[in-house]
């Protein structure tokens, strides 16, 4: 990875706070608008508490974990004499986060994950390189590749510790396949093969319920990553091509799920289309597995699998859609980086990981001996062998509502429908991106005229 240009390395502490407390008031600026505030919170990492402990905080996003993080925090105090970990889920993390910043108000390490957000703190250089934490070296290549990718400037280090992943493909009824004697895809010819013979019998082969917008990522970044390579929106932004040439096959095949789904798909919800698999009223559903718990609401003895869709017709070039679901990044204003440190190593030991895991379930981000949960079973190989990629939507931002250009393309039955979609994704992204954009090439531009 090629490292910073000596003009952007060379830039003083306080022009980068000032950068930095800049794009994310800027990202701020709605919020703020709007009159919301922080409450609850606030930054501990800098003194030492009156049992002469050293205080570290972590801000969690997810605040479904908060029974993990308060079981995770009680075993490490109980067990360290020199340092109290505190660990905060409040609902609106990201807001609260974004308000913290701006008042200079940071926690010790935040709890994200690998998303556009992730990518705006770290372009803001908020977050310290942790190459040196030891078990950094312990992370499975595809995860830190992932990180990586969410550069916007290449920057030498590593700076954030993935922790757990998820994963989306096709859910489908293993109980209904194999009273069927249908079996999973490997390739796209034999999904769409599949998809025509469960129809033949009278079952409708796919669930989509694209009534909430978002639910058409779910297809899209599941055959995106198969059919796009994993960078498409950095190479975009150098110059290299365009979404309407690399998105086309895309676009082409998730209209082919129209076929052989439900009537209307826009007039059911997530929920509704959760219930309906749920109820066996169809053998397959394009969502990610973290809708499981969902559909076991509805039916808690229904026999979930879950394969990596099948976009190629060669099956070598298939990969699943993997992303990180929760990661750790040690804030540069840190005053404890080695107490930090300390807490990243309890966290990512294996005992730590498992009990994270038992909770929310997931994929491990750390190389080892994790159970992969049964419903996974079928995405085993892939996981093993680093065939993943992000979700695209990740690199997203969120201005651009892909979720709704998506669904207002499958709903035109023009003839021109896919050019006017990528082209308008092609021109929505220059519009919300340009500062972006500029700022890649004309980095490109410093290292070519350096060479």
């Amino acid at each position: 990875m090629i490292g910073l240009s000596e003009k952007r390395a060379n830039k003083t502490e306080k022009e980068w706070k000032n950068m930095a407390k800049r794009k994310i008031c800027q990202a701020m600026a709605v919020v703020l608008a709007l009159g919301m505030c922080t409450t609850g919170l606030t930054g501990c990492g800098n003194e030492k508490r009156a049992d002469g402990k050293t205080e570290i905080e972590v801000v969690s996003y997810k605040p479904e974990a908060v029974k993990a993080f308060e079981k995770i925090e009680k075993q490490f105090n109980e067990t360290h004499d020199d340092i109290h970990l505190t660990i905060s889920s409040p609902n609106e993390a990201m807001t609260i986060l974004k308000t913290r910043f701006i008042r200079e108000d940071y926690p010790d390490i935040i709890a994200i994950g690998g998303d556009i957000n992730y990518s705006n703190f770290l372009d803001a250089d908020l977050f310290e390189d942790i190459s040196d934490l030891d078990v950094v070296d312990t992370v499975k290549e595809a995860y830190l590749d992932m990180d990586k990718e969410l550069e916007f400037i290449p920057k030498d280090g590593t700076y954030a510790l993935p922790y757990a992943a998820n994963a989306a493909g096709v859910l489908y009824n293993k109980d209904m396949f194999a009273e069927n004697g249908w079996k999973v895809p490997t390739t796209w010819s034999e999904f769409t093969a599949l998809c025509d013979e469960i129809k033949e019998s009278g079952t409708l082969p796919l669930y989509l319920g694209f009534k909430d917008t978002w639910t058409c990522l779910a297809p899209w970044n599941a055959l995106a990553v198969g059919l796009c390579d994993s960078d498409t929106c950095n190479q975009v932004n150098m110059g290299n091509t365009t979404f309407e040439e690399a998105y086309s096959p895309v676009a082409d095949k998730i209209r082919t799920l129209l076929d052989y789904a439900e009537d209307n798909p826009y007039a059911y919800s997530y929920n509704d289309a959760c219930t309906a698999f749920a109820r066996g009223e169809s053998a397959m559903y394009t969502i990610g597995s973290y809708a499981i718990p969902q559909i076991k609401s509805v039916n808690p003895d229904m026999n979930i699998g879950s394969f990596t869709f099948p976009a190629n017709d060669n099956e070598a070039d298939n990969v699943l859609n993997s992303g990180i679901d929760l990661q750790f990044s040690v804030m540069k204003a840190c005053k404890n980086k080695e107490a930090a440190y300390e807490v990243l190593e309890y966290l990512y030991s294996d005992e730590t990981i498992q009990t994270y895991l038992d909770d929310q379930g997931g994929i491990a981000c750390k190389d080892g001996d994790f159970a992969i949960p049964d419903t996974l079973e079928d995405m085993q190989e892939y996981i093993k062998d680093n065939r993943m990629s992000d979700y695209q939507d990740h690199h997203y931002p969120s201005e651009m509502s892909v979720d709704a250009m998506i669904q207002t393309y499958l709903l035109d039955t023009g003839d021109n429908a896919k050019e006017k979609f990528l082209k308008k994704f092609d021109s929505d992204w220059k519009r919300y991106n340009r500062d972006l954009i500029r700022e890649v090439q004309d980095y490109q531009k410093e290292q070519e005229d350096a060479k």
